[in-house]
Parts: structure tokens; C-alpha cells; sequence
């Protein structure tokens, strides 16, 4: 998910600076009550474009807001066409608009060589809603360590562009709780460079993040944005199918860390009142305004993970519901 403006912008806005909008607080219920899971979304010409998890229907499912209240679901498919690399189940789509207006998809599918891990992959479009074209080269693939899911695009202060995503290590298949219960396997955060084009990259990705006891078996879904000189790592922690799944952020003063974990998490379930259940996935927009995440049904039923939105506040490395 590119969350940030990117001169790019990968994830949640376009590479390029978006229209603040005003904060609010909680959508008091979710705001699309079909399966939307790992929602990312994006303001292009004032309105808004979110984009999910596969349904089974379309490969990336999209939808669209006049007012980051109001969302209705498209129907319409991202990318149609999985790249060659892989056999489809695709995962946690991220758009971010490019420099020269056109626009960048990531995102997690099967890997051919081995259909119990994701890679992350990339497409472009010269138009928000696509159709995508993949690229038939994956952009990051440690099938040695579990694959990579959730990528989520960065722009900088100076310009550069970078993606963050989590390495897979949990489908190494450890057993119990997300195939991690006893902690074998690192779940690292990683931050690749890349070019104006958004998808060649940099260097090498480097760990900028990775679990501890408190997380459970792992972290994932990282969401990165720059706001009053300070780096807001987002972050899920705990299995996504249980109570304990959760949304929490680290800070740092350089893009490649040290990132320093919260006290507490800022989404968990019981949350606005009890309405929350399992919240987690989460993108934040530029300057640290709005969200928008996933948290199962008012049954708790992991299997409908709807949409929500949220206002936040962040300031002085503290984020808080506004």
C-alpha cells in the first residue's frame, strides 16, 4: 500500500502532494460491509479510489468516495491479467500516482515455484482504476524466508521514493497461531529504494522493523508517512483471525530507522465502543490525517473483513483517533 505522497505516490494518495482534508473520527460502522480486506486508497482529482484484497470476483477490487464517507464498490478489476510469475490469490494492492501522472499498482500474489508463498509484484496504468498491467518480473521474492506481502509505497521530503514490505517468514509453516506460535521465523518490515519510475529498484531492502514477543507471531501491513520531521511506521501485529489482531506504529527520525514501537496499540478490538473487532491492515494517508482499515464483521466473522475509515491526529510521535 503507497500511502504517502511519493513525488510518486505509492500507496494510499498519488506520488504527488494531495488536497489535505479535514480529519475525523471513527465511520461509526464500516464503511463497505462486503469483503474489502487490506484496503489502501488514493485522492485523484477529489475523489477517492480505495482498493482491496481479492474477492474471489476480481483479482484487486475497487471502490470510489466523493467524500472518504460515502464508498460504493465497482465491481471492476485492477488487474485482470496476474503476471506470469504467479498463480493469482492476489493480496494488499497499493496505487501511487507517478510524477508524470500515471500511476503504480503493488502488490502480493502466489508464487509459481511455490503456491504456499506471495511475492510482492508491480503493474502501471495510465489511469487510476486501470486496467493494470503487470510486470512480468516480481519486485521482491525471498521465497527462502517465506516470500514478501503488503508492499506500500513513500515519497520523502527530498524526493526519494521508496516501498516497504513485510517479509513472509510466518508461511514458513512453524506451527499454532499464523504458523508462528513459538516465534521461529522473523516477520521483518523492509525498505527498498527505488527509482522515479517506482518500480526498479535501488540498492538492497534493509530491516527496518521486526516482531517481538509483545507482537505475537508476527507483524505485517506497514504503512509509512513523514509528518513534523518524524517517520509513522503503521503496522498490524498478532494473527489476523483472532481478538488480539491489532493496529499499532512505530517512529523514527530517519526514513531507515531505528523505529521505536508505541507503548500501546492504537486500534484494537473492542475499539469505538466495541464495534471493532480484529482491526487491522491499516493505510494512512499523507500528513497523518485519515485511514482506512479492515476489521472482521459484527460477528467477528474472519472471513468478512469490511472496510472502515478513521480521522487521526499525529503529533510529537503520538497518534491518536481525532
Amino acid at each position: 500500500m503507497f500511502s504517502q505522497v511519493l513525488l510518486l505516490l505509492l500507496s494510499i494518495t498519488p506520488f504527488s502532494s494531495p488536497t489535505p482534508v479535514a480529519k475525523r473520527a471513527f465511520s461509526n460502522g464500516p464503511v463497505i460491509t462486503s469483503n474489502f480486506p487490506d484496503p489502501a486508497f488514493i485522492n485523484v482529482g477529489g475523489t477517492y479510489y480505495a482498493f482491496a484484497t481479492s474477492n474471489g470476483a476480481q483479482n484487486i477490487q475497487i471502490a470510489t468516495s466523493p467524500d472518504f464517507d460515502t464508498w460504493t464498490v465497482t465491481g471492476s478489476d485492477a488487474l485482470p491479467t496476474i503476471p506470469s510469475w504467479s498463480t493469482g490469490d492476489v493480496w494488499a494492492p497499493d496505487v501511487a500516482q507517478l510524477a508524470d501522472g500515471s500511476f503504480v499498482l503493488y502488490f502480493a500474489a502466489t508464487s509459481s515455484t511455490n503456491t504456499n508463498m506471495h511475492c510482492v509484484g508491480t503493474a502501471t496504468s495510465s489511469t487510476v482504476q486501470g486496467p493494470y498491467t503487470a510486470s512480468d518480473t516480481a519486485f521482491a521474492c525471498p521465497l527462502d524466508q517465506g516470500g514478501a506481502i503488503d508492499p506500500a509505497g513513500f515519497a520523502d521530503s527530498d524526493g526519494s521514493l521508496y516501498v516497504v514490505y513485510k517479509v513472509d517468514g510466518n508461511s514458513l509453516g512453524g506451527g499454532g497461531t499464523c504458523g508462528n506460535a513459538d516465534g521461529s521465523y522473523s516477520t521483518p518490515i523492509m525498505l527498498q529504494a527505488v527509482e522515479a519510475d517506482g518500480v526498479t529498484l535501488t540498492g538492497t531492502a534493509t530491516q527496518i522493523l521486526d516482531r517481538d514477543t509483545a507482537d505475537g507471531p508476527l507483524i505485517e501491513a506497514p504503512s509509512l508517512v513523514l509528518v513534523s520531521g518524524t517517520y509513522y511506521l503503521f503496522f498490524s501485529s498478532n494473527c489476523y483471525n483472532g481478538a488480539v489482531y491489532d493496529t499499532s506504529y512505530a517512529t523514527a527520525s530517519a526514513v531507515g530507522g531505528p523505529y521505536a514501537k508505541a507503548s500501546s496499540p492504537l486500534l484494537v478490538s473492542g475499539g469505538d465502543g466495541g464495534a471493532l473487532n480484529s482491526p487491522g491492515s491499516a493505510t494512512v494517508g499523507p500528513a497523518g490525517a485519515q485511514m482506512v482499515f479492515h476489521a472482521d464483521s459484527v460477528a467477528g466473522d474472519p472471513s468478512l473483513r469490511q472496510m472502515w475509515t478513521a480521522g487521526i491526529s499525529v503529533s510529537g510521535g503520538v497518534v491518536s483517533i481525532s
